[in-house]
């Protein structure tokens, strides 16, 4: 029978006791228990005490400190087993050692304020049990597993048989960061969230900036029996590649148009902004590139041509533009286009020079932004293309490029406003950086789940400290011991903050680290070895230059 019924009954002998706790610890928070069972006392583990009610209040151990034990010139003398000069002298007990223990206190779990602090320590003496599994799982999760708004990201660090589920709702809506070092999994972790969120019991509507073209092995999912849904639901993967990325020149303000024009002078700027303001305000809804050449030889003319040179200038810059393969007077990426119920829409950037990718991802994530509070106020109807009646998500992969710390960029401006105001309107977004000191504090502050996974960098860590209140210094410390697929969960997607490795992927990873021992390698595979011998043997005849009296041209 277990030993907690969820209603704060316990039956202490059917629970195991670890310790007896010695007092109160440094800060009001915390206690200090003895054991000499080294073997269940684990950085990070969870533990219980009964509370005045009887009721199980949690906590996680922080500090683990050796206290008592065996003269020390015994353990100097490797020939001497301390364990047999321990039984001589009349220990009797496996573990002759003493630990003290130091727990941080979580709380007793409340169903509607969540846990719940007693603000007094226990009394000296109290018995410290080992947290039971069938505990963890009912105060940790604010889902089941397998409910509708749950995400199953993995299991707890420290017990396997314990899931890590996460609150779809919260997760998406509030915002989220994913931060780590390179190689640490971020990519990895963040296709399991893609995937817990296009399974039947969610059905998200998702786009994904994909600045390396990472995510694509995502469509594997329409085919992987585990994304079908009893009502006939399968997910839709839309892979939008460069060459497919179209984004109407009409979409632009100033500042996008003036960060695709190359080397401006202050005197083409203002001359520009001018000649933008006049077109808009003069054309159609949807105003062409040659309509803002032609406003730029018209203002050139109205003033006798006293801005010629900054107005030929601007033409040819604008006729480069206007050639651009990414920027078109008509075709479109439209939110219609990019987001429906049940579907993923990967944007593959990684083609793409770095200003066009700002450009980009600021006109979609603007135009998003609009379509979502304009349909939410009515001012919108079904069959414009703007029309997007239902919330979204966004993941930003590479996030430090689009809202780099200390320097201005397209997206900036419009990632801070939809993270302050997007949750009102159903629009989420997650940001996933390797390089957390160079994305902007104020934006990161704003996103209120973070999964945190190895980081070596001092500075990124000391940022992380002033960014990330959710996780405890605790947990921070442990940001360089973590190991690929280990993940610090912290915010209002869970109860309290946990230390999970990542499930496995249902779908193939596409970011993994090229085989680089393996592509030297096959090179001299017995097949590759005589592909080779047989281009030596013939060569590709190479065409001399035509001569025109004596001298080869090309």
């Amino acid at each position: 029978m277990s030993s907690w019924n969820g209603h704060g009954e316990k039956n202490p002998l059917a629970a195991t006791v670890i310790g007896t706790v010695k007092g109160p610890g440094e800060t009001a928070n915390r206690y200090i228990f003895i054991t000499s069972a080294p073997e269940a006392v684990k950085a990070g583990e969870f533990v219980t005490y009964l509370g005045g009610e009887g009721q199980p209040v949690l906590g996680k151990i922080i500090q683990i400190e050796l206290l008592d034990h065996l003269p020390d010139r015994i353990f100097a003398d490797v020939e001497i087993d301390p364990r047999a000069v321990a039984a001589l002298i009349g220990f009797s007990e496996p573990n002759p050692e003493i630990y003290g223990v130091t727990v941080e206190i979580v709380g007793y779990f409340h169903p509607a304020l969540g846990f719940v602090n007693p603000r007094q320590a226990p009394r000296p003496g109290a018995k410290v049990f080992l947290a039971e599994d069938e505990l963890l799982r009912a105060v940790l999760n604010r889902k089941a597993a397998d409910s509708q708004g749950a995400a199953r990201l993995g299991d707890l660090l420290l017990r396997p048989t314990v899931p890590v589920v996460l609150d779809v709702k919260e997760l998406v809506s509030t915002h989220l960061a994913i931060l780590a070092g390179t190689g640490s999994g971020k990519s990895y972790t963040a296709g399991v969230l893609i995937e817990e969120l296009l399974l039947p019991k969610n059905r998200a509507a998702v786009l994904i900036f994909d600045p390396h073209g990472e995510y694509g092995t995502l469509a594997e999912m329409q085919a992987h029996p585990a994304f079908r849904g009893e009502d006939g639901y399968s997910p839709k993967v839309q892979v939008i590649t460069p060459d497919q990325i179209k984004i109407r020149i009409s979409s632009l303000n100033f500042y996008d148009i003036l960060t695709l024009l190359p080397d401006m002078t202050d005197r083409q700027k203002s001359f520009l902004e001018k000649a933008f303001s006049r077109t808009v305000q003069g054309s159609s809804y949807r105003w062409t590139i040659r309509d803002l050449i032609e406003t730029v030889n018209d203002l050139d003319s109205s003033q006798d041509g006293s801005q010629g040179s900054s107005a030929a200038a601007l033409e040819w810059k604008l006729e480069q533009l206007e050639r651009s393969p990414y920027f078109s007077n008509h075709e479109h990426l439209a939110p219609k286009d990019l987001f429906a119920p049940g579907q993923v829409t990967i944007l593959q950037m990684n083609e793409i020079s770095q200003e066009e990718q700002q450009v980009i991802a600021a006109a979609i994530l603007r135009q998003a932004n609009h379509a979502r509070m304009n349909t939410h106020k009515g001012k919108i109807q079904e069959h414009e293309e703007n029309y997007l009646p239902f919330p979204v998500f966004i993941l930003v992969e590479e996030a430090h490029r689009f809202a780099p710390a200390h320097e201005e960029s397209r997206c900036k401006k419009v990632l801070r406003t939809i993270l302050s105001e997007g949750r009102k309107f159903g629009l989420g977004v997650g940001l996933i950086t390797q390089r957390p000191g160079k994305l902007d504090s104020d934006i990161l502050s704003q996103c209120m789940s973070q999964f945190l996974m190895r980081i070596v960098n001092p500075i990124d860590q000391e940022n992380l400290r002033h960014s990330v209140e959710a996780a405890g210094r605790d947990l921070l410390q442990e940001l360089p011991a973590l190991t690929k697929g280990q993940v610090i969960v912290s915010g209002v997607c869970i109860n309290t903050p946990v230390l999970c490795k990542v499930r496995p992927r249902l779908t193939k990873h596409g970011g993994d680290t090229l085989d680089i021992l393996g592509i030297w390698h096959q090179h001299f595979q017995p097949h590759h070895r005589h592909e080779q011998r047989l281009k030596q043997a013939t060569p590709t005849p190479r065409r001399d230059p035509e001569l025109v009296d004596g001298v080869g041209i090309d």
